[in-house]
């Protein structure tokens, strides 16, 4: 009898909906302070998760979700750049 593997769950800070763990993107606050857009969800440092969806980062931005959960302020650059980044990956 084969067991049946657990896909791990995560919740988008935007939308606040519970994704499989490789249908959402990886936002990180490297050591270093720098807040990156993580495709390996592999990096070191704090991480959060959105969905791929502009929408759900605009949520995460109004809300300041992203900011709590990383745990420091994001700047307007900062927004602005894993938005261009996000769209970039959804094409």
């Amino acid at each position: 009898m084969q067991k049946t593997k657990k896909t791990p769950l995560r919740k988008c800070v935007g939308c606040q909906e519970m994704h499989d763990k490789r249908e959402l993107l990886r936002v990180v606050l490297t050591p270093e302070g720098e807040v990156l857009l993580d495709p390996t969800g592999k990096q070191n440092g704090r991480g959060a998760y959105l969905c791929p969806k502009a929408e759900c980062l605009q949520l995460a931005r109004k809300k300041k979700a992203l900011e709590r959960a990383l745990k420091t302020s994001i700047p307007d650059a900062v927004y602005d750049r894993l938005l261009m980044k996000m769209e970039g990956i959804a094409k």
